[in-house]
């Protein structure tokens, strides 16, 4: 079964149009766990748009039974001073600039791999998990065993497009499961996210062997409609099916 790693930042940029505390990120977080969520994504960014440092610190204590992912560009100073001090179960490491708007495309290890060298060793030696952020690119992804990462994260956005308008999905959809295969021949474990909901989710899924997807603003959405408990619970649903 595919594990669910609920990314709170878009609760955090609800939370951020007032100062009083509301919603609780760390309230939310604990539904996510209650209802089944196997882990808690946070990215927290230079501008602090949505998830800050301070509730990273408190997702600490909450987040003890479940995994804690940590997604951030180490090549900023802030994002590896948090992870020196959380050491979380997991960093995905992602090329964001500090003015992306969203998670956008994958490392392109041809000009990253040395500069990541050093910093994947050191977030490992913390007792950290590493996950690249990677595009379903097949040359791109035979680079990573070099990084010494173990896992990468697809970026899904091309295949949850291609489901929405129904144009070239099956195509986009080999092309993931291609990737996937790839990087599990090489002996890394595969997670997923971006775009990805309830509806595109189960296909998306049929890949086989996808450890864990991170999910935070469609999921955030939908629960609007059905609360944050059920919408958790029913992705677990679709995901307790997957291949």
């Amino acid at each position: 079964m595919t594990n669910l790693s609920v990314n709170l930042n878009k609760v955090a940029l609800l939370r951020n149009t007032r100062n009083i505390g509301i919603p609780s990120i760390t309230r939310m977080a604990q539904i996510c766990i209650d209802a089944g969520a196997k882990g808690i994504t946070v990215h927290p960014r230079p501008d602090q748009r949505h998830i800050r440092p301070g509730d990273v610190y408190d997702l600490e204590e909450v987040v003890t039974a479940v995994e804690f992912n940590i997604e951030g560009n180490p090549l900023e100073a802030s994002f590896m001073k948090i992870v020196r001090q959380v050491k979380p179960t997991q960093c995905t490491l992602v090329p964001d600039t500090p003015d992306t708007f969203t998670s956008d495309s994958g490392w392109d290890l041809t000009k990253d791999q040395e500069r990541l060298k050093p910093i994947i060793q050191e977030l490992q030696s913390l007792g950290s998990r590493v996950s690249l952020f990677m595009d379903a690119d097949i040359e791109q992804i035979s680079l990573v065993p070099a990084t010494g990462a173990e896992r990468i994260e697809l970026y899904t956005e091309p295949y949850a497009t291609a489901f929405r308008e129904k144009q070239n999905l099956e195509f986009i959809w080999q092309q993931f499961a291609n990737a996937a295969q790839k990087a599990q021949e090489l002996g890394l474990g595969v997670n997923a996210g971006h775009d990805l909901n309830l509806d595109n989710l189960a296909k998306f899924c049929t890949i086989p062997n996808i450890l864990e997807v991170s999910i935070g603003h469609a999921l955030t959405a939908e629960a609007l409609e059905m609360g944050f408990s059920h919408t958790v619970q029913e992705y677990i649903k679709i995901l307790s099916k997957s291949a």
